[in-house]
């Protein structure tokens, strides 16, 4: 089962009206690439509260509107979509150098009266699965990079990639994820062709 961008803004407007304080959340992974346009719908919904007493507060208000927790980082109800929640600079397993609170480091995509939705920047966005570097996430890096091309800078993408990457165990191995993101960015002729 996937969700569009229209499901994703009316699940965050069903959470809107139950959580009791101003929340940031700021969407990453597929759920970014979605709210971007990039993507037409996704299979996972990824978001980050960067502000620790917020993701206490949504959890809490989660947990009392009969969301369970499935994973680490997951919670669903009734079974139909889970909604990977991380806590601070965190997606998964990567920590990004900067919070995506920090200005340009996240656009704003909705305001609603309780949560403000935001989306990761690109940079960040490409790092962190990158950093992951399954055939579908090199396939979403692809797919921003050729749809924001003008608005990317590729030398401050390697550049921010290769400072997260270096606080990483796997550093070699993950290197090797944006090689090869770079060759494929050569060959479609997306950036790097001078």
């Amino acid at each position: 089962m996937r969700i569009d961008k229209t499901g994703l803004l009316d699940s965050i407007s069903v959470w809107n009206n139950f959580v009791g304080r101003k929340i940031k959340l700021v969407a990453c992974g597929g759920t970014a690439m979605t709210l971007l346009e990039v993507k037409v719908s996704t299979k996972d919904i990824d978001l980050m509260v960067p502000d620790e007493k917020e993701y206490q507060a949504l959890l809490s208000n989660l947990i009392k509107s009969g969301y369970k927790q499935t994973t680490g980082s997951g919670w669903a109800k009734d079974g139909v979509f889970v909604y990977d929640i991380y806590c601070g600079n965190r997606i998964h397993t990567t920590e990004l150098i900067e919070s995506p609170l920090l200005q340009g480091n996240s656009f704003l995509v909705k305001e609603f009266t309780k949560i403000e939705l935001r989306v990761l920047n690109y940079y960040d966005l490409i790092t962190s699965k990158l950093m992951r570097g399954t055939g579908v996430d090199h396939d979403d890096c692809t797919m921003l990079a050729e749809a924001k091309r003008k608005e990317i800078d590729f030398e401050k993408l390697e550049s921010r990639f290769k400072e997260t990457v270096s606080y990483d165990i796997s550093e070699e191995r993950v290197l090797q994820n944006f090689k090869d993101f770079k060759n494929i960015l050569i060959k479609k002729r997306i950036a790097y062709v001078k």
